[in-house]
């Protein structure tokens, strides 16, 4: 029986010749990742090991970005225990205000992971690196702190949905509306503890940018874990970069497959997840016309170098509409720099947009934008929960950095192309 390309690589980081779905193994990692929220119950987990030393200083990354820079007083604590630990252990992937972007794009954009490896993290978005070929998934802050200790993540073996990406990509479609149309047909459990393998002549359409989205929010339908196959962008993208030997597996041509999904990019229009989940989807030809709060535009998901390009492109010249507050955040310092070279922080501010320090903030609904009772806002992030970005009684959009900067502009959520 084949693999598919998320077995092979299970299969290799536990010594084993060839794994099976629902086989349990233990793996080596290759990176341990924890934020500040998650890395103090972590620690605080392995005092009670009664172990006093890690087993790799450079394979466990720690990354202050959800309360930074610190919103109040118990975030400052947490991140002043994690930054005391960093300091005792000598890690050497410690980052905190001034060095710090959001993990999941800062990760790849330094190098700490690349093709091949096995990656877990105390965050659920962790499954964003299988967008360079990595097995890459999330855990709870105990599993962090066993593998901070010894390396070792235990795991059940993933069956697999195969999701073919065939066609090109329209003007304003990105890697969100990929992922939100999949949601959408499967629904939010509708690959339940399964890998999103994908494969076909349009992943070359894709972008590492699209691809990091789409993997990003692949535990939105409950997967384990998205994997893309590695290719020219993803060598081009991990050559000169990547700090550690990367090693490129693939799917065997007889792996054994759940279903088979199809994408085709030609089709997709700009698409928005209505709350409370982000399976209730809906194109522009099914959305009424919805006044907005507030619009944000950043997050794990969306706060990259080509999500900033795309809002730049359509908010350059045009203002934001009277009482749309809108919040752009960059992932991370480099691409924050970026803007400012390119000119598009520029762009964003006379807009009448604000820009952030890289910063979760608000899509946690921890600060820098929080919604008050019966506020809507439309969102790049990747959930709309109830009560996700502030008051129970708020609502969040789901939507592409095209559809938000459109948003921001008309005052409600609004198509780009109509602009």
């Amino acid at each position: 029986m084949g693999m598919t390309m998320t077995q092979k690589i299970l299969a290799a980081h536990a010594g084993l010749e060839s794994v099976q779905a629902g086989q349990l193994i233990n793996a080596k990692l290759d990176m341990v990742l924890g934020n500040d929220v998650t890395s103090p119950v972590a620690i605080n987990e392995m005092n009670k090991f009664g172990k006093n030393s890690v087993f790799d200083k450079t394979r466990i990354s720690l990354v202050m970005d959800h309360f930074t820079p610190n919103k109040d007083i118990q975030s400052a604590q947490n991140c002043k225990q994690v930054r005391e630990f960093a300091a005792k252990f000598g890690i050497k992937h410690y980052y905190d205000v001034g060095t710090m972007g959001i993990e999941h794009a800062l990760l790849p954009e330094q190098g700490i992971v690349t093709c091949g490896d096995c990656i877990i993290g105390a965050d659920s978005h962790t499954c964003t690196y299988g967008a360079l070929g990595a097995f890459s998934t999330g855990v709870g802050s105990t599993d962090m702190a066993a593998g901070m200790v010894t390396g070792m993540a235990w795991f059940k073996v993933p069956s697999a949905i195969k999701v073919v990406i065939t066609g090109k990509k329209s003007k304003y479609i990105c890697g969100k509306d990929v992922i939100l149309d999949i949601i959408g047909r499967i629904g939010v459990d509708g690959a339940l503890y399964q890998s999103l393998e994908f494969v076909g002549d349009g992943v070359s359409e894709l972008s590492m940018d699209d691809r990091f989205t789409i993997c990003n929010m692949a535990i939105e339908c409950g997967a384990k874990n998205g994997i893309f196959p590695v290719d020219e962008k993803t060598l081009e993208y991990v050559n000169g970069r990547s700090e550690r030997e990367y090693k490129v597996f693939e799917a065997d041509e007889d792996a054994e497959y759940n279903r088979t999904i199809t994408v085709d990019l030609s089709t997709l229009k700009s698409t928005v997840a209505f709350p409370h989940l982000p399976e209730n989807t809906r194109t522009f030809d099914d959305i009424p016309e919805i006044k907005i709060d507030q619009v944000v535009i950043g997050s794990c998901t969306n706060g990259r170098m080509e999500d900033m390009r795309m809002a730049a492109s359509v908010l350059k010249g045009k203002k934001v509409a009277k009482n749309v507050r809108t919040i752009i955040i960059p992932a991370t310092q480099q691409i924050y720099l970026q803007c400012i070279k390119e000119g598009l922080a520029e762009i964003f501010i006379e807009a009448g947009a604000i820009v952030s320090t890289p910063t979760c903030g608000p899509c946690l609904g921890g600060h820098m934008g929080i919604l008050a009772k019966g506020e809507k806002a439309v969102s790049t992030s990747n959930r709309n929960f109830v009560g996700r970005m502030g008051h129970t009684e708020s609502e969040i959009y789901l939507a592409s950095p095209a559809v938000a900067a459109a948003s921001a502009i008309k005052g409600c959520i609004a198509d780009p192309a109509t602009l």
